[in-house]
């Protein structure tokens, strides 16, 4: 007797299974030194059973780092859609980024942390970096528009990614000694937006 076919929601369901437990092992072990076999130990099924459903590790790591990539957007563009004004709204995104990063240090290492040589073949992956680099500039572009910021958009919201993820880093490794990491961003924004000559959010924006 044939084997009943999976539903497109166990199929998803176990996907994510393997998702899991990839993701996991990645951040455990790194990803090169992980292999489809161990991958399949740690959802416990056979070392065969995950090729059913990706290809080959490559794939499994672009699913988990486009699943990080649209979840760190995620927050930081309900953190922009929550603020009042654009004024607002660079404070939000600092407050949201740092926050997923401290609430995430899996996803948010997923995302930073590891890179792929081939990441043209994942087009899910291509869509959600990119998400994450419209995030990151698209406040910064409202605020030019306010007349709040003069300049380049996407190098002035570079500029302000760099700046949180340092702080983001150094934090997370404890390397932050003496030195609140809220207390830093705080004092090298506020720089940031002297060097721009523009009045920089306040604390109670």
């Amino acid at each position: 007797m044939a084997k009943k076919a999976k539903t497109e929601a166990e199929i998803a369901d176990f996907r994510q299974k393997v998702c899991d437990a990839a993701t996991r092992l990645f951040i455990e072990r790194g990803p090169q030194n992980v292999t489809m076999r161990q991958i399949a130990s740690e959802v416990g099924v056979s070392p065969m059973t995950p090729y059913r459903y990706f290809q080959d590790k490559e794939e499994i790591l672009a699913t988990v780092r486009a699943q990080s990539f649209h979840r760190f957007s995620e927050a930081l563009e309900t953190a922009v859609a929550a603020a009042p004004d654009a004024r607002a709204r660079a404070r939000a995104v600092g407050d949201a980024y740092v926050n997923f990063a401290k609430t995430y240090p899996a996803a948010y290492q997923l995302i930073f942390s590891f890179s792929q040589p081939n990441e043209e073949r994942y087009p899910e992956l291509r869509k959600a970096n990119a998400r994450a680099q419209e995030t990151m500039v698209d406040y910064v572009r409202q605020m030019i528009e306010a007349g709040l910021l003069e300049g380049d958009a996407q190098l002035i919201g570079y500029m302000f990614w760099a700046t949180l993820h340092g702080i983001v880093v150094l934090e997370l490794a404890s390397g932050l000694r003496g030195m609140d990491g809220d207390t830093l961003r705080e004092k090298i924004m506020r720089t940031l937006y002297a060097g721009m000559k523009v009045h920089p959010p306040t604390l109670n924006d």
